[in-house]
């Protein structure tokens, strides 16, 4: 398969565990050429790589194979890393993903980058019918699986609520399953208890996708998170090693963050600063699994100390569905990440993330809307980054990522070069 250099470069680092400097330093040339290496091809200051240049890299990365820190190569004869739950085509839980995995998969999403960008188009799913099974409301992530469905060339069936599914009328999990799974070729979905998916997925040999089990994970939104960190430190000049990260709001019942900090967990050296009520805290057996390779995770309930030094700010609504008699005693207003907080304690290159929805009314206690024209909020790039996460994790549950370089054609259409009025001027670009 002809992988672009873009996709190439990017896998390059992240297997050497390099940033942009520190790679151009190792391949003898300067960091403007290898940032015009890097950008999409359509973009005017993209040049092509040298060839002697792309033997070098592959001579690089094969020394680098057999040295103890290596990770396993995604360009080995079997390029596919399966995601398998019990042994099917899968995904419930981050916990099927090892790093190289991980890498694997970003591998593949950097080649649906042009697919997502709107330049190129698809058809490897081309007959294949996605089921979006939503029994909670979700506008982001239902509408996101399916336009990534789509752009591979799919055709998706979506339902909402439990009001119109026959479950209201006593249906079991198995009988919606299996019913189902004769009328679709895969199932995304998102309930409201926790472990229903699993149930979903034992009683279908069809590929099931978490999209949210109650308080428990939401996978596909920590690989997205982690790709956007990825992608973002590569612009900054950082790693994920040794990075530190500040998770900011509902760590209890927020699935976005069990599912991302377990992901995080397979680094290095990190920092996770914990900042919640009292009330509100991240449970006691997710805090013990991320306490591991080196990792320090300290929990307070002062966000302007929490957040000092912090390279990301990954803040959080509060998840109001999933509380019973439980009070929001100790999350006022004053929890509220503004520009002037961000300003006074944050530095120029912090990133600050949303898993979004966020709370955009004045007093509320989440993300403010004034941060929207700070380059530091990332969070429209971040949304953006599902449609390529989602298009590789249906590719590999399909077994068809080897075909979708030789799949792509020129789209017939021109999208605009910023999707919104109010993106920063490099959004959009590598």
């Amino acid at each position: 398969m002809s992988v672009p250099q873009q996709s190439l470069l990017r896998d390059a680092m992240r297997r050497l565990n390099m940033t942009r400097d520190a790679f151009a330093d190792r391949i003898g040339v300067g960091r403007r050429a290898l940032d015009s290496w890097l950008l999409p091809e359509e973009s005017q200051e993209s040049r092509a790589m040298p060839e002697i240049a792309g033997r070098f890299i592959a001579e690089i990365l094969t020394a680098a194979a057999s040295a103890e820190n290596a990770t396993q190569s995604v360009y080995s004869t079997d390029p596919q890393k399966p995601i398998l739950f019990e042994g099917k085509p899968q995904l419930l839980s981050v916990d099927q993903f090892s790093r190289d995995g991980v890498d694997a998969l970003f591998r593949v999403a950097d080649i649906m980058q042009p697919i997502a960008r709107r330049r190129k188009v698809s058809r490897v799913l081309e007959g294949a019918v996605l089921g979006n099974l939503f029994f909670e409301a979700s506008t982001r992530t239902r509408v996101s699986f399916g336009a990534a469905f789509c752009r591979l060339g799919g055709s998706v069936c979506d339902t909402t609520g439990f009001t119109f599914s026959s479950m209201a009328k006593g249906e079991s999990i198995y009988d919606t399953s299996r019913v189902l799974s004769g009328y679709v070729d895969a199932l995304v979905i998102r309930h409201p208890d926790q472990g229903s998916v699993a149930e979903f997925a034992r009683a279908t040999n069809l590929p099931v996708i978490n999209a949210g089990d109650g308080p428990g994970e939401h996978p596909s939104q920590a690989l997205l998170d982690l790709y956007t960190i990825q992608r973002e430190f590569s612009r900054l000049g950082k790693i994920v090693d040794g990075s530190h990260i500040a998770l900011v709001g509902d760590l209890k019942y927020g699935r976005t963050v069990h599912s991302l900090v377990k992901l995080l967990s397979l680094y290095r050296g990190l920092k996770f600063t914990l900042i919640s009520p009292p009330t509100l805290e991240l449970p006691s057996y997710i805090v013990d699994r991320i306490s591991r390779n080196g990792n320090v995770v300290e929990q307070t309930n002062d966000l302007r100390a929490g957040l000092k030094g912090a390279d990301i700010v990954y803040a959080t609504r509060v998840q109001k569905e999933r509380f019973a008699d439980e009070s929001f005693e100790g999350y006022s207003p004053d929890f509220q990440i503004n520009q002037a907080l961000v300003d006074a304690v944050c530095g120029r290159d912090t990133l600050v993330m949303h898993p979004l929805p966020r709370d955009s009314r004045p007093d509320a206690n989440d993300l403010s809307v004034d941060l929207n024209h700070d380059s530091r909020l990332a969070i429209f790039r971040q949304t953006d980054n599902g449609i390529p996460v989602r298009m590789a994790i249906f590719a590999v549950l399909f077994g068809v990522q080897n075909q979708v370089q030789h799949s792509m054609r020129d789209a017939t259409w021109r999208p605009p070069t910023q999707l919104g009025p109010d993106d920063a001027p490099f959004h959009g670009m590598d």
